[in-house]
């Protein structure tokens, strides 16, 4: 069964009205209450031919057939009701990043041509100053006030008093499993990209671990209804901005199998405060995070006293390093609790795991693939067995995207057919075990050539962070005379430690080649990363380039 998420949701929702399905602040919304709101806002954009207009099976894998509703938003129930109900009106949404400045803002509105935004009022001065430059103007501009009190923009309407007054029967459209899911990648190593699935396809693809077993072979929407519904009410936290995919994974698999989803009532930045109470409070039992930017100050905070975090059964990180140690740390702190280690992107879902408990030692870097989950060699031309020592690239068959919106080189370049399957290859390098097991690397842009040496950056990170001393780690590339391009580690210390870079390399050393190590560590009081915790290689590369001038300056 392939399944469309309006449609699945709005049979979630009549099975389980009166179970609380978002939590937010003084918010309590039952399912009933979502689902109306999820109808107002689709006959909203109904109302302004916001749709559907050409089917997919007209269409080139890098061509949208559907009007584009971006959301410009902090987490919230405002998210979800803007995917949910995009999704109803058969339009497509998709994420913006809200920490982008005015011309970085613009790219992606020109690149994704959304017919409608919806923002809150603290972004409104950003949008306002980009919208007179975008080609394509959108039609309905929805404003969610917030505690920034700033004014409705011209041509804005309120969110809450445009839903007002919106229908709230059940949309005339009828959604259908190959209408797009949008998600941009998050444009750290370069220009963001549209990644663009069938909303059944990134189901299977991204969220079939939480979804019950048998939910894809059942024949009718009703009958996966009774599955998704039939278990224990489950409570999940997405910590990371629903901007970043894996948080949006995550609260979808929340609403369409009757779970109730819940935010910490600080969410434009991480308060880990915040996060323990609402865990305790709320009886959260499955919450993801990004790597040790995340699991560190959340661990301090516990460490600190005062919550108990008996609910909580999984904790599922991604998107940057977990390393063993701090995985280690939280199971000395909630030794109940399982952690899956989960590697994926926007391109592929979530496609590599690793389990840890008090009963199995956390690893890093090793990990147990999905279905179709495989590697790829140099020249995209064969699939490599396990075993293989060579170093390709990981790739996924199956359930994977369309393309990139609007760009058909990129689709045709990440997309290949490599012996008669279509694989998504997004440009992660890796190695394919004997054991059937995948080391992932790191992604090639962030690798190093270093004296005719690959050395993928990620990798040197995992060896740095395990120092007790270092709090946080981006490693990157810059020029050097002698080997073409040099390892620098920008490092974030914790307070208190001030080891040397004798001391670190040393210490790393016992993981890597001699050759892999850092020429240069360069310190910083905080490394930059995204909200959705990820790194930002370029402002790396800028701190690792200005260090150098700065050496070369002293010398003179």
């Amino acid at each position: 069964m392939r399944y469309n998420h309006a449609e699945l949701f709005a049979g979630v929702a009549a099975a389980t009205p009166e179970r609380d399905c978002i939590v937010f602040r003084d918010r309590r919304l039952r399912y009933r209450d979502v689902a109306s709101r999820v109808n107002r806002l689709a006959n909203l954009l109904l109302s302004h031919g916001i749709t559907v207009h050409r089917s997919r099976a007209e269409l080139q894998p890098w061509e949208s057939g559907q009007d584009h509703v971006a959301l410009y938003l902090l987490n919230g129930n405002e998210y979800l009701e803007g995917m949910l109900g995009a999704a109803a009106a058969r339009a497509a949404s998709l994420n913006v990043n809200y920490r982008y400045v005015e011309a970085e803002l613009a790219y992606l509105l020109n690149d994704s041509s959304p017919r409608a935004i919806i923002y809150h009022a603290r972004f409104a001065p950003t949008l306002e100053a980009v919208l007179g430059s975008l080609r394509n103007p959108p039609a309905l501009l929805l404003q969610v006030a917030d505690e920034s009190g700033n004014a409705l923009l011209p041509g804005a309407r309120d969110y809450e008093q445009a839903l007002a007054a919106s229908g709230d029967q059940a949309p005339r459209t009828a959604p259908d499993p190959d209408d797009l899911y949008m998600v941009y990648t998050g444009g750290t190593t370069g220009m963001p990209k549209g990644a663009i699935w069938a909303q059944a396809d990134i189901l299977e693809s991204a969220l079939a671990a939480f979804l019950p077993e048998g939910l894809f072979d059942v024949s009718s929407t009703a009958e996966g209804v009774g599955l998704a519904v039939a278990g224990d009410r489950r409570v999940v936290l997405p910590l990371p901005p629903l901007m970043h995919a894996a948080a949006q994974w995550i609260a979808l698999a929340g609403v369409l199998t009757g779970g109730t989803v819940v935010f910490p009532d600080v969410v434009d930045r991480l308060d880990p405060a915040a996060v323990w109470e609402v865990i305790d409070r709320e009886g959260v039992q499955l919450m993801n995070l990004v790597g040790n930017s995340f699991a560190t100050p959340l661990c301090d905070e516990f460490e600190r006293g005062g919550f108990h975090g008996r609910s909580l059964q999984m904790i599922g990180t991604g998107g940057a390093v977990a390393s063993a140690s701090v995985k280690d740390r939280i199971l000395r702190l909630l030794p109940h609790v399982v952690i899956a280690d989960v590697a994926g992107s926007s391109e592929t879902g979530s496609q590599l795991s690793n389990l840890s408990s008090v009963a199995e030692p956390a690893v890093s870097g090793v990990f147990t693939p999905a279905p179709g989950s495989c590697v790829v060699n140099e020249d995209r031309d064969r699939i490599l067995e396990p075993g293989d020592p060579a170093t390709g690239w990981l790739g996924r068959y199956g359930a994977i995207p369309f393309g990139y919106l609007g760009d058909r080189d990129k689709t045709e370049r990440t997309f290949p057919v490599v012996e008669g399957r279509r694989v998504a290859v997004p440009g992660d390098r890796a190695r394919h075990h004997a054991d059937g097991s995948i080391e992932l690397l790191g992604r090639d842009s962030v690798t190093i050539n270093s004296g005719g040496e690959k050395i993928f950056a990620e990798e040197v990170e995992e060896a740095l962070i395990v120092h007790p001393a270092v709090g946080d780690v981006v490693v990157v590339g810059r020029p050097s005379e002698r080997w073409g391009s040099e390892t620098v580690a920008v490092v974030q210390m914790v307070p208190g430690h001030d080891p040397t870079d004798e001391e670190l390399l040393a210490d790393a050393g016992r993981r890597l080649a001699r050759y892999k190590l850092p020429k240069a560590i360069v310190r910083v009081d905080a490394v930059l990363r995204s909200p959705a915790g990820k790194a930002d290689y370029r402002w790396a590369g800028t701190v690792a380039a200005e260090a150098l001038s700065a050496q070369k300056e002293l010398i003179k």
